[in-house]
């Protein structure tokens, strides 16, 4: 049994172009089923949060239209029967030696806390450094902006990744409301982005990053972590 580290936002909203406050917080689909996936393998989830703070699921993330594939009460139900998110570890704490992964789930949270947090940019650096397996999905990537080095280099300049787009931003009515754009921040800091279909499945493996578009690359993006970790 391997022990992975969820790191997961502790925003409960995210700060919008016009200064207002937009609610949000993780995304329910992009927690419940990765962790169903690797908790059935056997594997034991840890989730860290920068302050140790209790996450917050994204409310629209609830809704029965957001339940994706597992529906919005398979999704509940995980999220009740996961002890470990009323009990987060100070992200600050975290010692990346003791984890066989890391897995960073999404929600517009990640761009408000976790995209210039410093001790997640020191964990995905050490993690980057010693190869250990590290997945992220959707709005997640934003913590690989941290990660930018004062010459402008990421440990994840020139890898092939994907995560929500400026498309699927658009389409969901914030591309003109947020502050910046994942896919134009991510473009820059010198990750080679690709994406597939708005609100389809896919996932882009480069080494020992995995990195999934949106919720519906959930299930398939831990299946591919799952398969790193043997």
């Amino acid at each position: 049994m391997a022990k992975i580290l969820f790191v997961m936002t502790g925003a409960r909203h995210l700060t919008l172009a016009d200064g207002t406050e937009h609610p949000t917080g993780f995304w329910a689909e992009e927690f419940a089923v990765p962790y169903r996936v690797f908790t059935a393998a056997g594997h034991e989830v840890i989730v860290a949060t920068p302050g140790g703070v209790v996450p917050t699921a994204d409310r629209a993330s609830l809704a029965p239209e957001a339940g994706g594939q597992d529906g919005a009460d398979a999704i509940a139900a995980t999220l009740r029967s996961a002890a470990e998110l009323r009990s987060p570890i100070p992200l600050e704490s975290v010692d990346p030696a003791e984890y066989a992964a890391v897995f960073y789930p999404g929600g517009h949270g990640p761009m408000e806390d976790l995209a210039a947090d410093a001790d997640s940019a020191r964990l995905l650096t050490e993690v980057m450094d010693a190869g250990t397996p590290v997945g992220l999905v959707c709005h997640g990537l934003a913590a690989l902006l941290a990660t930018e080095r004062p010459d402008g280099t990421s440990p994840f300049t020139g890898y092939r990744v994907t995560g929500f787009t400026r498309a699927e931003e658009t389409l969901a009515g914030l591309a003109d409301r947020v502050k910046w754009v994942l896919e134009d921040r991510l473009v820059a800091l010198g990750v080679r982005f690709s994406a597939g279909e708005p609100w389809a499945p896919f996932v882009v493996v480069d080494r020992n990053v995995h990195t999934g578009q949106n919720p519906a690359s959930s299930a398939p993006l831990a299946a591919e972590l799952l398969k790193a970790l043997g």
